[in-house]
């Protein structure tokens, strides 16, 4: 059996006993908690997505400027998540959650009063800071809070806070932008993030850190597990192909005819069917990961590329966007199934902070490089650009399938 297809769970399988463990109301509580926590940390990242018009004309940017919203806290994100792993690692993984959403509240509390671009991009650092940290412990979090048999569907489930944020955060914070101004939108975050805290603190129980990581733990797992190295391929290049081209999806869809007024309808079709597609995805990656990694690039390759010259109307943007909504709802909890089931028990966070790196830095060149082809070309030159390079994730996920069909056979 190979590493990949081990259970999630990574533990050693014992003689057939009782029937297999099934999580308590108590214990989905406890996931529903955590998955919160990610909704508000990942709504504060994108939130500027459906506003970055509305914010840069306010402070007097441009739109590949302005983009900067989200670069910036994806680098500071991507250098977070292994010190919040390293400076972390004795202490209870709760206490960390509750101390994680106190930070993006005073965060989102400085971005809302920022009386410039300079100020509020200072705010950004802080929200990066929360959003790496958060990740890099919340990430496999879910193999600690249900039984084994449960571990896909509350990984699904964690990431939900995603998917969530993208069909609820972005759109509701881009409709109260346009009517009450893109600071309540932020307010209404912070009071999302007490939720989160109390949430946690109350339904989170005491979870004492069971990793021994180090700085020298990770490069190590990276140069001795191939399975691990492949994993961060994959992130980069979906997650990279991805932001390019979605954080300026605003100006894209207006440049192709789309009014301002119906921008955040259609931000909530792509996040339902992100949304969808994740709490779906459970028993789907728990048994055919590369399959599923596979469809992920090949909807979002094609979503992008119809979108370049196809759109010209409400209803064929709603049905393209659904398109690459459903294969993005898919990148979270496979992907972080994949780190699970390639790493032992004591290393899922290494590997996760691991994950979480890329993941952010890959958002970061995503967003930095979309705004100087924003800026230089038109808004819909960067839907190319990430069409392409989800390619070389069709092509790692189909080989290793057709790898796994060949040792069948023989």
């Amino acid at each position: 059996m190979t590493t990949l297809d081990r259970p999630v769970s990574n533990l050693a399988v014992s003689a057939p006993a009782a029937a297999p463990e099934r999580a308590t109301l108590r214990q989905w509580l406890a996931v529903a908690a955590v998955a919160l926590g990610v909704f508000v940390v990942m709504t504060s990242e994108v939130l500027p997505v459906g506003l970055l018009t509305t914010i840069g004309s306010e402070l007097g940017v441009s739109a590949g400027t302005a983009g900067l919203m989200v670069t910036v806290p994806g680098l500071v994100a991507a250098l977070a998540a292994p010190l919040a792993v390293v400076f972390t690692r004795r202490l209870d993984r709760r206490l960390v959650l509750i101390g994680l959403a106190v930070l993006v509240a005073g965060a989102n509390i400085g971005a809302a009063t920022a009386t410039g671009f300079g100020p509020l991009l200072a705010a950004r650092v802080l929200v990066g800071l929360s959003i790496g940290s958060f990740w890099a412990v919340a990430g496999g979090i879910a193999i600690r809070l249900v039984p084994e048999r449960d571990v896909p569907r509350a990984t699904a489930a964690v990431y939900g806070g995603i998917g969530a944020a993208t069909v609820l955060g972005v759109p509701a914070g881009t409709l109260i932008g346009d009517h009450f101004g893109w600071r309540a939108a932020l307010w209404a975050l912070v009071g999302l993030a007490v939720a989160a805290m109390a949430a946690i603190a109350l339904l989170v129980p005491k979870l004492p850190s069971n990793t021994t990581v180090s700085f020298a733990s990770l490069p190590k797992l990276v140069r001795r597990n191939k399975s691990v190295r492949t994993g961060l391929a994959f992130t980069f290049f979906i997650v990279t192909g991805h932001f390019i081209a979605y954080t300026f999806i605003s100006p894209i869809l207006q440049a192709n005819g789309i009014a301002a007024s119906q921008v955040s309808g259609l931000l909530l079709a792509f996040g339902a069917a992100a949304l969808i597609a994740t709490v779906a995805s459970g028993s789907l990656i728990g048994r055919h990961l590369r399959p599923t990694l596979a469809g992920l690039g090949v909807a979002m390759a094609i979503g992008m590329a119809l979108l370049a010259f196809a759109v010209g109307d409400l209803f064929s943007a709603t049905a393209v966007l659904l398109l690459w909504g459903a294969g993005y709802g898919l990148v979270s909890p496979a992907v972080q199934t994949w780190f699970m089931k390639s790493v032992e028990p004591g290393e899922v966070e290494i590997a996760t902070s691991l994950n979480t790196v890329m993941f952010n830095l890959s958002i970061a060149a995503g967003s930095f490089a979309g705004g100087f082809v924003v800026d230089a070309t038109a808004p819909g030159g960067v839907l190319w650009i990430g069409a392409a390079l989800l390619v070389p994730v069709i092509v790692l996920a189909a080989k290793g399938i057709r790898t796994r069909q060949a040792a069948t056979a023989i």
